[in-house]
């Protein structure tokens, strides 16, 4: 069982969909639309970190789509067939970012709260309820709901953790148009070895978190240096 301090705690689901039975207690009590919110790209080195979030209403708990759960447990092409889906099935959904710069200027935390208030923004709606991934709060909403494991236990944030994922990901395929060399079309801008050898090589971008990608910077390729010098030579391989 996980317990956070919005008072809510439920076991851990990982091999099946995300349900809807957090999402039903609230409508239950009184809540007439429920939000789930979640972010993706906290620990990349590059491009945003993104919040999604997807409302939905009693009715919208009926007939959710199959297949939705923590994006992290889908391959891209699922959570791509999924997108429209979910789009077409919750009330509303909204997307928010904080830029690489802000990541750097505010600290993650401080991004995640402000890519919330941007996503939450966007919606449009302020929602009786919403379920947060995570044990605090990044809202600032009265209605948070904390849940440890959310996005793989209420299909309303697993359905924002989807969009988000999915949008991030288009950004930063985008992004390795504007900046090739860095692989962010495969790694999405985490520190794959492709992508810390590349910082070595060609520097950082604008998109990159500062704070982040240049420190380790020598350690990675130290490290690389030491593993190719340690290769054993395979002459079939030539």
């Amino acid at each position: 069982m996980s317990e956070g301090p919005c008072g809510r705690s439920e076991r851990r689901r990982t091999n099946r969909d995300a349900g809807v039975g957090t999402e039903t207690r609230l409508v239950a009590a009184g809540c007439r639309t429920v939000a789930g919110i979640d972010e993706v790209g906290r620990g990349a080195w590059a491009g945003p970190l993104t919040v999604g979030v997807a409302l939905v209403s009693g009715e919208c708990l009926v007939g959710f789509p199959p297949g939705v759960r923590d994006s992290k447990l889908l391959s891209p092409s699922q959570r791509l067939r999924l997108f429209a889906p979910i789009a077409g099935h919750v009330l509303r959904h909204a997307i928010g970012h904080a830029s690489a710069a802000e990541c750097d200027a505010f600290g993650m935390t401080g991004a995640q709260r402000l890519a919330a208030a941007r996503a939450l923004e966007a919606l449009g709606v302020e929602p009786d309820a919403i379920i947060v991934d995570g044990p605090r709060d990044f809202t600032g909403s009265p209605g948070a709901v904390c849940i440890v494991g959310a996005d793989r236990l209420c299909a309303v944030v697993a359905a924002a953790s989807i969009l988000a994922k999915v949008t991030r990901d288009r950004l930063m395929i985008a992004a390795a148009g504007t900046h090739p060399g860095y692989g962010f079309e495969r790694n999405k801008g985490y520190a794959s070895l492709e992508h810390r050898l590349a910082v070595a090589r060609l520097g950082t971008t604008p998109i990159h978190r500062l704070t982040w990608s240049v420190a380790p910077v020598g350690r990675v390729v130290g490290a690389a240096a030491a593993a190719s010098a340690s290769a054993p030579f395979v002459a079939d391989r030539l």
